[in-house]
């Protein structure tokens, strides 16, 4: 079987201003759910069996007790945040396994879905769906992949390094050294993306680094790696058998007809697989 896990906080973004540019600010209230919904049922018609979303219940996590500048929900369009929680509950009620993260984010739940999937040899592949490189560090070989809607490209561990210099497992390291815009860290200043996938390809993490080459800096690099190391601790499912899609919830109707998405109702009717519902 392959498991299809999906970053729904990073397709929330894309739907949202996505339709911003066609629709002159006056967003609908659940236009971005309902595309993020439609993408996932595309999902569904195309193959996909086995799915989980990884949500960020809230943006703030651990790590901003870590780093003051961490990423917090500050600035976030009212209209877009409105619509987290009714996309998890729409998620839910579509009948997809979905997981709201509060202590820690989405990407620690995608994180954890593929560490125990991957325990699964029933498994034949995991593909993460999400251009954050913070997720490379998860891909491995080829049965773990990063897969990259925008660019079209499915990235295993040769690909991640090609894009980034360094393997995946590295990725934490990497990120410490330079910085991640994204998630409000700065990276050490001097250190560009060449130098850094450099020094590791010669020494190897930053634990192993010889002294003189951070010198007084290393302490401060190591507190940048553990915001960039994703969690695989959480506790998202016992059995890979519980992503598996039966369907809508009896309840999904309600939704659809209250949201006005009878279409999108009648095509999950229509795919849902008749032997397991």
């Amino acid at each position: 079987m392959i498991v299809h896990l999906f970053d729904g906080t990073y397709e929330l973004f894309r739907h949202f201003y996505g339709l911003r540019r066609f629709n002159k600010g006056k967003d609908a209230p659940l236009g971005a759910v309902t595309g993020v919904l439609n993408t996932l049922l595309e999902m569904i018609e195309g193959g996909a069996t086995h799915l989980g979303v990884a949500t960020d219940h809230v943006i703030e996590s651990f790590r901003n007790e870590l780093w003051p500048g961490y990423k917090t929900g500050d600035g976030i369009d009212p209209a877009l945040w409105a619509q987290f929680h009714p996309l998890e509950e729409a998620i839910r009620l579509m009948g997809i396994a979905v997981w709201p993260m509060i202590e820690l984010e989405a990407d620690d739940a995608l994180a954890s879905a593929a560490h125990l999937a991957a325990a699964d040899s029933r498994v034949e592949k995991i593909s993460i769906w999400t251009v954050d490189k913070d997720l490379g560090q998860c891909v491995s070989g080829t049965r773990i992949v990063q897969v990259d809607r925008k660019a079209k490209a499915i990235r295993d561990a040769a690909a991640v390094k090609e894009k980034l210099g360094v393997e995946p497992a590295l990725i934490p390291d990497f990120l410490a050294l330079v910085g991640d815009s994204a998630d409000g860290y700065p990276g050490l200043e001097g250190i560009g993306r060449v130098g850094a996938a450099r020094m590791l390809n010669t020494h190897g993490r930053i634990e192993d680094f010889p002294a003189h080459v951070l010198g007084e800096r290393r302490d401060l690099a190591l507190l940048f790696k553990k915001l960039a190391t994703l969690r695989t601790d959480a506790r998202l499912f016992g059995n890979v058998d519980e992503l598996q899609w039966r369907g809508p919830t009896d309840e999904f109707s309600g939704w659809a007809m209250q949201s006005e998405n009878e279409k999108l109702l009648k095509r999950c009717l229509k795919a849902a697989p008749p032997q397991l519902q």
